[in-house]
């Protein structure tokens, strides 16, 4: 193959970034808005050694698992991976890729069950973040294009809730009216960087916080009161301060316009106040079936020590606290800490406790647990996973059983590995669908103490 050359090909497999793989004269070339089951033409963008890269130019023969596009956006957008295939398909592909880290990492014994969902693909998003830019007709929010900074429109994206759009379309329009100027990257100039948006699902309470590179903007408190009064749910209004040339979204100082300095939700027959930098789970109902399996692998009684490791607010902890004799909370960042008791005080649960400290410590654990080894720990990790030196010190407590939440599969099957030698079984994995139509799935599983260890 060679760039810019125009070639034919079946798609037989699709990937995590919304890539089709076919191959070409013995070679992978990933096209992307190709589904699995096509056949396509495509032109050549780039060749290496190992595989190369195609834009789509026509679907010839369209895959029965192919779709009318999800969504609005540009495909440049880079968001919906999935936007092209049924949901079906995609569940079973997100299955597919689950089992497929667990055979990589040695574990191909290890059962993954068919992945749960809510069945809501669209909407699902009660948080946002948009840049904002300007063109010749003005002030305009949307999404960076993938892989660079350019921002394309993208009001109407189909996963996030749907109230999110007017009040873009208020703020874009007022920015122009008083002639707030739009932050430029490259020069460091400009004031309004970004449109942060949050909503509470159950309670509909909506925060809405502009990021500016400033103290303040010219007619704020006007702003404040008139986008209240065309939009009645929206109960906060904040500014962030962020004068710093980085990719970091937020600054560190808040502001209060007008309301209140977060919003509030419910989570498992719980109630949760968010504030602009707390974490929240993106999708609550996604989360709610997250939780609710998570509290069934648990499997409390009521007489067990829980511990929650890198619990953030509480969330997961808090949701099964009433069905343990006592909860402990370990998170590092002393912020989430806070907010972990005060959701603790707020929904009058008074078995729980939450400390800032490194969840990788023997020592602290056990402190934490009233110098008692905990009867069931939940972990939910970042990312990159848990650490061995955490493995460790769990398998010497002896832990009977280890819920572990993970949103990477990669690094959940390393876990596991580490796990299973120091004497754990691993039960069936079950993947959450908490990222319609995005190449991300959160999975949980059971780890138990064998019995002759």
């Amino acid at each position: 193959m060679i760039k810019e050359q125009t070639i034919e090909l079946e798609i037989t497999d699709l990937n995590n970034l919304g890539n089709g793989v076919g191959r070409y004269d013995g070679q992978v070339v990933f096209v992307r808005g190709a589904v699995k089951g096509d056949v396509v033409k495509a032109k050549v963008i780039k060749v290496n050694k190992s595989f190369a890269v195609a834009k789509l130019l026509e679907v010839i023969t369209p895959s029965p698992d192919r779709i009318e596009d999800f969504c609005d956006a540009p495909l440049s957008c880079g968001g919906c991976v999935y936007r092209h295939m049924s949901y079906e398909s995609e569940l079973e592909l997100k299955r597919g890729h689950v089992k497929a880290e667990f055979v990589k990492a040695g574990l191909p014994d290890v059962n993954v069950l068919p992945v749960l969902s809510t069945k809501k693909v669209g909407g699902y998003r009660n948080k946002a973040q948009y840049p904002v830019a300007r063109s010749k007709n003005g002030t305009y929010a949307g999404f960076y294009a993938a892989k660079t900074h350019n921002v394309i429109l993208a009001e109407n994206c189909s996963i996030q809730n749907p109230e999110f759009a007017p009040i873009l379309r208020f703020v874009c329009e007022f920015a122009d009216r008083c002639g707030w100027s739009v932050y430029d990257e490259e020069s460091g100039r400009g004031l309004l960087r970004h449109i942060y948006l949050r909503i509470g699902e159950k309670t509909e309470q909506i925060m809405l916080c502009l990021v500016i590179n400033g103290e303040s903007l010219p007619e704020e408190e006007s702003f404040a009161k008139k986008i209240r009064e065309a939009h009645p749910k929206i109960v906060s209004v904040m500014i962030n301060v962020n004068k710093e040339n980085t990719n970091v979204v937020l600054g560190e100082r808040y502001r209060t316009l007008c309301g209140k300095d977060g919003i509030e939700d419910e989570l498992c027959g719980l109630r949760f106040f968010i504030s602009p930098a707390s974490f929240y789970q993106v999708n609550r109902d996604g989360a709610e079936l997250l939780y609710n399996k998570a509290a069934e692998l648990a499997a409390l009684r009521g007489g067990e020590v829980l511990m929650d490791l890198y619990c953030g607010t509480g969330t997961i902890g808090l949701s099964m606290a009433k069905k343990a004799k006592r909860l402990c909370g370990i998170e590092i960042v002393e912020s989430a800490v806070e907010c972990a008791k005060e959701n603790a005080a707020r929904n009058q649960i008074d078995n729980a406790r939450f400390i800032c400290a490194d969840a990788g410590d023997k020592d602290v654990i056990l402190a934490a647990a009233g110098g008692v080894r905990p009867d069931v720990v939940i972990i939910d990790p970042p990312r990159k996973g848990s650490t061995r030196e955490l493995v460790e010190c769990l398998a010497d407590l002896c832990v009977p059983k280890i819920v572990y939440v993970s949103c990477g599969p990669d690094t959940l099957a390393r876990d596991c590995v580490w796990f299973r030698e120091r004497g754990y079984e691993i039960g069936e994995v079950q993947p959450v669908d908490m990222f319609p139509r995005t190449g991300h799935v959160e999975s949980v599983v059971c780890l138990t103490r064998r019995l002759d260890n």
